[in-house]
């Protein structure tokens, strides 16, 4: 078989690709293969409205399936990719199809880091959150008096949490380093989540370390912590991160790090293949990145549409990112990275603030907890390239909007 492009990995990126490819009339036949049998969904509602079950599944397809028939798109789903072969310009499905290309973007996306089988990682009644059958596997369990564990207090788990106490479910959330959201966050944006999740009746516990779960009759049935502590739980959920899907890119010779290595093009180390979206990695400031938000696939994904159709496009785009937690809108915008000092300027109600991040006198990034002007202004100063002093910013009396505007 021949297809002028094909797409590999139908999530965000691949999406926003083809919604492109299509809104531009490029007359290039498109086939689109993905290994789960779903059309291309948004994922930030599975820990969310999905999870909680206010939302169907056909609610979360980014386009109804006969949308792909109607533009012409061919798609193959729950069919998976075992080789590239570069050389011949082919890719090759597990039951041994062969399907040639012109252009091939890989939108492999990421997996949820597991415990070990050792330690009791493949127990029943232990779970990671990654894609809807992940959620349909998972969500019968969330029943009111059921006691869920949370391993990893990162957004996930946080979010989880959330929905896990709205449901009814007692929740312990471990987390191994000092603070929860450690890696991703400040000490002030973790304090808020930690007291918020507390507020809630989760109870968290930081610089607690898993020794390994326990089990009855091949069920999960309680953990054992450092220090020799054994706690009870019905259900265990895993949010310790994920891992860029590369090996179909490393066993076809493309360079690979922390991801598939990309240009400001989103083209690999092989000029006719392309990657977008969490499989993919960038240079930005110096620094060798790897974004895991719908806003970065489903940017990288249009920009690489855009430079098939022969637009001198690269990828620029001011990073953002939110998350909801009960009452809560968490809105990022920017890169933290590299930061040395924050200034927490109070918000406009008792439950919000935001915290800004500086390099030196550069501001880089903001949280805004409950505080979407903090947000919207802080953006557009970012994206302008303004660098406010600190104490203007720490001054509550200080006009967000003629800063962003001035």
């Amino acid at each position: 078989m021949a297809a002028a492009i094909v797409v590999v990995g139908a999530g965000q990126a691949a999406a926003a690709c083809i919604s492109r490819h299509v809104a531009l009339g490029n007359p290039q036949p498109l086939l689109l293969i993905g290994d789960e049998s779903h059309p291309p969904y948004q994922r930030p509602p599975l820990s969310k409205k999905y999870l909680s079950g206010e939302l169907e599944c056909e609610r979360l397809f980014i386009r109804p399936l006969e949308w792909y028939a109607e533009q012409g798109v061919e798609t193959r789903f729950d069919t998976r990719i075992g080789e590239i072969r570069p050389a011949q310009k082919q890719v090759v499905t597990d039951d041994g199809e062969t399907i040639d290309y012109d252009r091939l973007l890989l939108c492999t996306g990421s997996t949820a880091r597991e415990l070990p089988a050792a330690i009791g990682g493949e127990l029943k009644g232990v779970f990671t959150m990654r894609n809807i059958d992940d959620i349909d596997r998972m969500s019968p369990e969330f029943q009111a008096g059921r006691r869920l564990l949370i391993v990893g207090g990162g957004y996930i788990g946080l979010e989880a949490a959330a929905v896990a106490r709205k449901l009814g479910l007692e929740v312990t959330l471990l987390e191994m380093a000092e603070r929860i959201l450690q890696r991703v966050a400040a000490e002030a944006t973790s304090e808020y989540f930690r007291q918020l999740h507390r507020g809630h009746g989760v109870e968290i516990r930081e610089s607690t370390r898993l020794i390994k779960l326990l089990e009855r009759d091949g069920h999960v049935c309680g953990a054992e912590l450092g220090g020799g502590e054994i706690i009870d739980a019905d259900m265990v959920l895993v949010g310790i991160g994920a891992s860029p899907n590369t090996a179909l890119a490393e066993a076809a010779g493309l360079d690979c790090g922390n991801g598939i290595r990309v240009d400001a093009c989103c083209r690999t180390s092989d000029k006719d293949i392309f990657a977008a979206g969490d499989c993919a990695c960038f240079t930005r400031d110096g620094r060798e990145i790897r974004l895991e938000s719908v806003q970065n696939a489903a940017d990288q994904g249009d920009l690489v549409a855009r430079v098939w159709a022969g637009e001198d496009v690269a990828y620029t785009a001011l990073p953002w990112f939110w998350s909801d937690q009960y009452d809560c809108k968490l809105q990022i915008v920017g890169l933290n990275l590299g930061h040395d000092q924050t200034v927490i300027r109070p918000g406009s109600g008792p439950s919000s603030l935001s915290v800004w991040y500086y390099k030196g006198d550069r501001l880089l990034a903001v949280d805004a907890m409950n505080e979407p002007k903090s947000y919207a202004y802080g953006r557009k100063i970012i994206e302008a390239g303004k660098h406010p002093g600190r104490e203007q910013i720490a001054d509550p009396a200080t006009d967000l909007k003629a800063l962003a505007l001035g």
